[in-house]
């Protein structure tokens, strides 16, 4: 059943919110509520002014425990779990589970995620793979023409072709079963609820329906849930999706075997293969086979904190560890984040990161990743050597790290696009949780199936799968994880944390996790001055610089230098939580609607 109705006052929102949540929907403080969008009204007092204090750019402070997460009603989901004395692997399934509804295109059940945990008990860093899968019948030619040339993005993107084996069912309940406490059951509650009784439709998603209008029109049912009556659905309108509701009552019940066995598997696999124009590879086999894997956290030394992340098939803990690792052989905290030749030396650094990327990362179960190689200290230092100077560099070389074995390959260009979401968490025991998860583009392949959005994750792999001859590392590959820049990452010092971090945001990822990082350990912000500040991102040899901020001011002295500069929009959307002296403190990108609730 479709609703167009308008939210218009503070019940509408808290209908929404069952159970003690709802109870804390009370009347907000009008001075509190002043930039709070009408989508919003029904938030609770907590959460209205963790809005005001994210928008006065106030970091919002705890004792106990955080959650920061990219929609306020997702974040609140969350609260109330930890609230209730569950752990951080506990509210993330449930701030998962609502932001699958709340926000859908960045992320939900038909996507994928990597997640970093610390345990407080043991001290020990792991981090889960719930990155999707190529169908077992791809080939490295699955992006290609008649030709062997790539096809064009949207082509590929556009239907089942660009659809892999989702993992984040899977992931939530891993993580569920390993770190949490609470009934895995109740864990849906909220979104069960807010997807039956509806939620208004934020500006954020008004927006990117309107922007994509003509794509999401393309699928029959992806057009009747976005569009209803042939109209996009507009700021403040009344959604509901029962068929949501009761996928995530199957799970509830029965697990993520629900998801990838039987019904809902057969339904995406329908959807996928029968995608008009562009149909897909992906089989009930490819469902039932799909499995989270632990992967060895990468952990590098920065200034005498510990930064920890996703390995292969992310790059983003080894890109994040390479540019951070460059800049430790400058005096970063003595330079002044508003002159160009800071920004100098981060560009080139993040170039330099970048071109390793493409020629050595991707799923280490299929080519062999010279990680060790890529984060010795030894050759950080050798590749800043090329740093010391006063203009861009004219070329950035690949580098030499060591390997313990090796394949002759060829370098790989292609960007990721600017969607995804992430969760940072930390509970009442001590536990921290980083997660980045995604459907890749925003709306991913557009596929609506069973009340969410089936992922294009496998337009992540390269699109042509030699260059002059060598095979490139992360070409398409039957059962194989595409390369990612997902980088969810905890920082430690002393063997606890201090800074959970982490963004969305396609390819610059890297750069808003790792800018974030520097900001905050050589800079001194607090976490929601380091997600405030102003993105400049270099990743490709285009220099951008965030339109309507100060960065916009340094293009004419890093043309100086020798970049070429555009100005446009950075989706950056930072969620952050520091910890000092016991102290919780969180941040939340202003780009996006994202919020930090502590107590």
């Amino acid at each position: 059943m479709i609703h167009r109705l308008m939210m218009t006052s503070a019940c509408a929102l808290a209908m929404a919110l069952p159970g003690a949540a709802q109870q804390a929907a009370d009347q907000v403080d009008p001075e509190i509520a002043v930039d709070l969008p009408a989508a919003f009204d029904g938030l609770s007092e907590a959460a209205a002014a963790a809005w005001a204090s994210r928008s006065e750019g106030r970091p919002v402070e705890g004792e106990r425990w955080m959650v920061a997460a990219q929609n306020p009603i997702a974040a609140e989901a969350g609260a109330q779990v930890l609230r209730d004395g569950g752990t951080a692997a506990d509210a993330m399934v449930a701030v998962q589970a609502m932001l699958g509804l709340v926000e859908p295109q960045s992320s939900g059940l038909g996507g994928g995620a990597f997640l970093v945990w610390y345990d407080a008990e043991t001290g020990e860093v792991t981090t889960l793979d719930g990155r999707e899968t190529a169908p077992l019948a791809a080939t490295p030619r699955l992006f290609q023409d008649d030709d062997g040339e790539p096809l064009p993005f949207w082509d590929a993107v556009m239907g089942g072709l660009s659809v892999g084996t989702p993992g984040t069912p899977a992931l939530m309940e891993a993580a569920q079963r390993r770190w949490g406490r609470a009934n895995w059951a109740g864990l849906f509650d909220d979104a069960i609820a807010v997807a039956e009784d509806g939620f208004a439709i934020s500006p954020r998603l008004a927006g990117q329906i309107a922007d994509d209008a003509d794509r999401l029109m393309r699928f029959p049912e992806t057009a009747a849930y976005f569009h209803p009556d042939g109209a996009p659905l507009a700021e403040g309108d009344l959604r509901t999706n029962p068929d949501y509701a009761e996928t995530l009552r199957a799970l509830a019940a029965e697990g993520a075997s629900a998801f990838y066995r039987g019904p809902i598997a057969e339904d995406i696999v329908a959807a996928v293969r029968g995608a008009e124009g562009a149909p897909g590879l992906l089989s009930l086999e490819d469902m039932a086979r799909y499995r989270v894997i632990e992967r060895p956290a990468v952990c590098t030394d920065y200034r005498g904190a510990e930064v920890c992340g996703m390995g292969p098939p992310s790059s983003g803990a080894i890109s994040v560890a390479q540019i951070l690792g460059k800049l430790e052989a400058f005096d970063m905290a003595g330079m002044d984040p508003q002159a160009p030749e800071t920004w100098r030396l981060i560009g080139d650094a993040t170039r330099l990161a970048f071109a390793d990327r493409g020629r050595f990362i991707a799923d280490s179960d299929f080519v062999p990743v010279p990680v060790g190689g890529l984060i010795d200290p030894g050759y950080l230092a050798e590749r800043a050597e090329l740093l010391r100077r006063e203009d861009a560099l004219t070329e950035v070389p690949v580098g030499t790290p060591e390997w313990d074995h090796a394949l002759l390959q060829a370098s790989d260009t292609d960007p990721e696009r600017p969607a995804t979401s992430h969760i940072s968490i930390v509970d009442a025991d001590g536990n921290a949780l980083s997660m980045t998860t995604t459907i890749e583009s925003g709306f991913g392949a557009r596929l609506f199936v069973r009340g969410f959005l089936l992922n294009n994750e496998l337009t992540d792999f390269s699109f042509r799968s030699h260059e002059d001859g060598w095979p490139i590392a992360n070409r398409v590959e039957p059962g194989k994880r595409p390369r990612s820049s997902m980088a969810p990452t905890v920082v430690l010092r002393d063997g606890a944390p201090v800074l959970v971090t982490g963004s969305p945001g396609g390819a610059p990822i890297i750069v808003y996790t790792a800018t974030h990082i520097l900001a905050h350990l050589d800079w001194g912000m607090d976490v929601q001055a380091a997600a405030d500040m102003p993105q400049l991102v270099n990743a490709f040899g285009t220099y951008i610089l965030e339109e309507g901020t100060w960065a916009a001011d340094l293009a004419q002295p890093l043309e100086d230098m020798g970049f070429e500069v555009s100005i446009g929009p950075r989706p950056s959307g930072v969620q952050a939580i520091s910890i000092t002296e016991g102290r919780l403190s969180g941040g939340a990108d202003p780009r996006r609607e994202g919020i930090a609730l502590g107590e």
